[in-house]
């Protein structure tokens, strides 16, 4: 009797500790999943940084082209438009979008110097050239992080035994900050 009793207990104790550790599992699986969810947002929240670092730089600019380009004001009012799009945006898919508005609005601004010798002269234009191009770099490598760190949470949710944890508890796949079809077509140079 005495031994069946101690066997029993043997039993429960064993069934305990695995419980124990199986919860234990759970909650680090989870706790990885909110970091790695977390440094996503982070990670796009420094994306939006540097975009407000850069949509702050454009008023300037375009006040300073204004001036040497009176005709190219459809250019100049994309531009703004873009800006005015970001600032208004309700979500991050809003804010990437606007963001791809603006860069091809920036790249047709520094292409308009191309016509203007005088503005590609002017002091400011150079200063708030190297001013985007410096900020664009560090856009460049935010979205680098951002790629990365979803890169990272997405694997998490996918592979096993993390994905029965985020399904579980609701985790959703982030998307990628991948370029649009104007981004990705060749560059055309013109002697």
């Amino acid at each position: 009797m005495l031994l069946v009793s101690i066997g029993g207990w043997i039993a429960i104790g064993v069934v305990a500790i695995l419980i124990v550790a199986l919860v234990a599992l759970v909650i680090n699986v989870y706790n990885k999943m909110v970091k790695g969810r977390n440094r996503c947002k982070d990670a796009f929240s420094q994306i939006d940084v540097q975009l407000t670092r850069r949509f702050d730089l454009i008023p300037n600019l375009v006040e300073t082209v204004k001036g040497y380009a009176k005709h190219e004001s459809e250019t100049l009012e994309k531009v703004i438009k873009a800006r005015n799009n970001y600032a208004s945006a309700k979500n991050e898919a809003e804010k990437l979008e606007a963001s791809k508005e603006m860069s091809r609005g920036v790249m047709n601004i520094m292409a308009l110097a191309e016509n203007y010798p005088d503005l590609k002269a002017n002091t400011n234009f150079i200063d708030l050239q190297n001013q985007l191009k410096e900020v664009e770099e560090k856009i460049s490598y935010a979205r680098q992080f951002y790629n990365d760190s979803v890169l990272m949470y997405n694997n998490k949710i996918e592979m096993f035994p993390s994905n029965l944890v985020a399904s579980i508890f609701g985790f959703k796949r982030e998307s990628f900050f991948e370029a649009d079809e104007k981004e990705r077509e060749n560059v055309k140079v013109k002697f």
